[in-house]
């Protein structure tokens, strides 16, 4: 496939790691990759609950798929429907092997004014790179409603 080098890319598994940023919570103009969306090659959802701007746990497989021989540092993360900016988010990992979003994650999370029930959904493509798709609790897409008025508020004359 073009745009995103072609084939699964050996799964995601052993990569390098990225130079860091200076300023890791800031997002930054994308690069071209970026507006290109290669095959997917994990997906997951997280459902937000407590506090959504605290440290979130991903899915345990997915921590096994990423990680190969060398766990990532950080992921990249854009939101699906704009894919401008990407936040650098550093993962961290417990004793177990459990994966976490941490430094970062919080402003991702207020940029996107992320609430508890709302339902994320993860799509790595590779290399760090993750798209996620907001949906509030109304369980519809943030980005579909989100600047429209309430049609319900409006009166029947």
């Amino acid at each position: 496939m073009a745009g995103r080098g072609g084939g699964r890319r050996g799964h995601g598994r052993g990569r390098g790691r990225a130079a860091r940023s200076s300023s890791p919570a800031t997002p930054s103009a994308s690069s071209p990759e970026m507006d290109v969306e290669g095959p997917v090659l994990f997906e997951f959802v997280l459902v937000l609950k407590g506090d959504p701007r605290g440290i979130q746990r991903l899915p345990d497989p997915f921590a096994v798929y990423v990680a190969g021989d060398d766990r990532p540092g950080t992921l990249h993360l854009w939101e699906a429907s704009s894919g401008f900016y990407r936040w650098i988010v550093d993962v961290i990992y417990d004793g177990r092997s459990k994966m976490y979003l941490h430094i970062g994650w919080e402003k991702f999370a207020r940029h996107h004014r992320l609430e508890a029930g709302f339902i994320l959904l993860f799509s790595y493509y590779g290399d760090r790179d993750m798209s996620v798709k907001v949906f509030d609790e109304t369980r519809c897409r943030r980005d579909n409603h989100d600047n429209h008025g309430d049609s319900t508020d409006e009166e029947d004359d």
